[in-house]
């Protein structure tokens, strides 16, 4: 899943028709710093801190449901907390500081995104693990293509050299074309146009009342959700059948369906940002698969797969779950694939049909499009101004390409340097269509495209080492498409916000050195906190198992599956191309009901909790919408980031008393009362 959320619809006259008169003249006077101006180290420490605080919250999500909404705009926002809250303290002490312009805002967001960003497509929570012993032991030593000798566990050192040589491609893959995707295809990168619009609110006249409003919210909701998971601890005990985390809010009957409220303000917050679509898709997989699919499945135990199995045996009901899931995935994954490209080839001939055959028109234009023509023309200029040179981006993909080459079969010997080779001579092309495609729809396809590089490159490589070189393959590629994607945002943000094109990318640079090393560290701290992979505990890291089943299918075949799974499997992977197109062909007043099949593929493997706490973050907004639509417009971001860092900080201080041995004191445990 990862970074993939659905597309937001916003439009560029928006985006040039600040709000009134008054904000045209602000925008036309305003003095833009040079580009090293716009670099400070008040803004690398906090976006350091930042992004120490979002990969541990992406850590979090990918190891436990997988889902990771776009952070973009709340990075922008707790990038203008902190600095501001900075700002304001040394004033107060005396100290003169710099003034915080938009240009820095922007530049620690870009930062925090490059930072963060590593924690997802570094594979941490999927290809990365799918290596080690416990997913190796959880699949079982019995089952075919599951090798001993597939096995490689996490390391500090090897995952930091790993992220160091292939995380840097992605940036250099696309810079020339940056002029063509935000100038000429004028690509509406919906989360950086939303977080440009942000940081623009909050460094306008007009907007200061409002920002101010909004990082109280966040600083609110923060204390509360961080207070609040801290209570919570006292009481979960040893083990994982206490706490709030099972409280059985339905009744035992759904609980042991998985169907509960778990009380988690990282989950509630995710709904209050994810559209009410995604989170309704997420519930709806829930229902059929927790609330049909496996109890039906259930009865045939004995018949379709021996009844005496664990709950972990591929052979038998846990099969299915993990089969259907990557069914539902890759349905859903390659539909939109294809989708994605027909669009992109589509748009690009409708570009170059428009440059050759359109006759120009000279325009009349009144003294407002000429205020909306300067402004965008000193868009242009500013973003112009300090150019990368291509001779720069292509020497430097050639050298870390030829590094990596040498380096990761050191890492992974059965990743051959020509396999490495082939990836990166195809990867610049599939990092176009992927953020060409994120600036189309705002869906990053970096996971499937990751999918596929597995397959084929586990398929090539066979029995001899080929589950290690696929998972291996999967990092490779997901790491470069989608860095490219979360550069070209990054440029549409920069853009918009009169930032300079060289301070996005030596942001991008010095966020993505930070995520090679914060990333590995903060997962480092799940790693040796808390029993990673544990079926039965929080961190079940659903995507490694699925990753290393992938895999060994790419080797394997699908020989050894219980029964009418394949036939099932089939009939899930044909529904999600059914249900994609019927969304695609039906008007959109209808589409916007029919689920994403992306989304109800989660809940068939983890289970229904999260989508019940997603559900409710959902409710939240529908009715706070209903209520009162301009202030949930206005705080709901602030609302959820709060709920979602508060809980993410508390990780920490919860890492550091596993590490001490130090078990809450309670359990408080829920069963059938005696008299039952």
């Amino acid at each position: 899943m990862g970074t993939e959320t659905s597309s937001v619809d916003i439009s560029e006259p928006l985006l040039v028709n600040p709000n009134g008169n008054e904000e045209k003249e602000e925008y036309l006077r305003e003095e833009v710093p040079e580009w090293k101006e716009q670099i400070t180290i008040r803004g690398l420490v906090v976006s350091a801190v930042l992004g120490s605080l979002f990969c541990i919250i992406t850590h979090k999500l990918n190891l436990t449901v997988g889902i990771i909404p776009s952070l973009n705009v709340a990075a922008g926002l707790l990038g203008f907390f902190f600095v501001k809250t900075w700002t304001g303290f040394l004033t107060k002490i005396g100290f003169f500081t710099k003034p915080f312009t938009k240009q820095e805002n922007t530049v620690i967001q870009t930062c925090v995104v490059a930072c963060y960003g590593l924690a997802f497509s570094g594979g941490f929570g999927s290809s990365l693990i799918a290596m080690d012993q416990r997913t190796y032991e959880l699949i079982g030593p019995d089952y075919p293509g599951n090798r001993a000798e597939d096995i490689k566990n996490p390391g500090l050192g090897w995952m930091m050299g790993f992220m160091f040589v292939v995380s840097f491609l992605g940036l250099f893959s696309l810079v020339p074309l940056r002029k063509v995707m935000v100038l000429d295809y004028k690509l509406t990168y919906p989360s950086g146009t939303a977080t440009a619009m942000l940081i623009n609110s909050f460094h306008t006249k007009t907007g200061a009342e409002l920002a101010g409003n909004q990082v109280r919210q966040l600083g609110k909701y923060l204390s509360i959700s961080f207070v609040w998971s801290c209570f919570k601890w006292f009481f979960s005990g040893i083990g994982d059948s206490c706490g709030f985390d099972n409280f059985p809010s339905f009744g035992l009957t759904l609980f042991r369906n998985t169907f509960y409220f778990d009380f988690s303000p990282t989950y509630v917050g995710c709904g209050l940002i994810c559209p009410h679509l995604v989170n309704c898709s997420v519930l709806l997989g829930a229902i059929i698969s927790w609330g049909f699919l496996w109890p039906f499945i259930s009865e045939h135990a004995g018949d379709w797969y021996p009844a005496d199995l664990g709950s972990n045996d591929f052979k038998g009901l846990y099969g299915y779950k993990v089969f259907i899931s990557i069914a539902l995935i890759l349905g859903d994954g390659i539909y939109n694939l294809v989708k994605i490209i027909i669009i992109t080839i589509r748009e690009m001939w409708r570009a170059s049909s428009k440059q050759i055959t359109l006759p120009v028109v000279t325009e009349v234009n009144d003294d407002e499009s000429s205020k909306l023509q300067s402004v965008e023309k000193m868009r242009d200029e500013v973003f112009l101004k300090d150019g990368i040179p291509t001779w720069f981006a292509a020497s430097g993909y050639v050298g870390l390409a030829a590094i990596s080459i040498a380096t990761i079969p050191m890492i992974f010997p059965p990743l051959k340097w020509y396999l490495v080779l082939c990836s990166y001579i195809l990867a610049p092309a599939l990092a176009f269509c992927n953020s060409y495609g994120t600036g189309l729809t705002d869906w990053s396809l970096a996971s499937t495209y990751g999918k596929i590089g597995l397959f084929i490159i586990a398929a090539a490589v066979g029995q001899n080492g080929g589950v290690i070189a696929g998972v291996a393959s999967c990092a490779v590629m997901m790491s470069i498409v989608s860095t490219a994607a979360d550069l070209m945002q990054d440029f549409k943000t920069g853009y918009l916000t009169f930032s300079s094109a060289k301070s996005m990318f030596v942001s991008q640079l010095i966020g993505t050195a930070m995520g090679c090393v914060i990333a590995p560290l903060t997962f480092w701290m799940f790693w040796t906190a808390f029993e990673i992979g544990s079926p039965d505990g929080p961190y079940k890291a659903p995507y490694a198992v699925i990753f290393r089943e992938m895999a060994i299918l790419g080797v394997q075949g699908f020989s050894e599956l219980p029964k009418y799974c394949m036939e099932m499997c089939g009939g899930f992977f044909a529904a999600a191309l059914a249900i994609n197109l019927v969304r695609d062909v039906t008007p959109k007043k209808f589409s916007q009901y029919i689920p994403i099949p992306m989304a109800m593929a989660v809940p068939f493997y983890i289970g229904a909790y999260f989508a019940v706490d997603m559900f409710v973050g959902t409710v939240i907004l529908f009715v706070w919408e209903k209520l009162n639509r301009k202030d949930a417009e206005d705080y709901a971001g602030a609302v959820a980031s709060g709920l979602i860092c508060g809980d993410g900080i508390w990780t920490i201080p919860s890492a550091i008393l596993s590490i001490m041995r130090i078990d809450p004191p309670i359990c408080m445990y829920f069963g059938p009362s005696a008299s039952s």
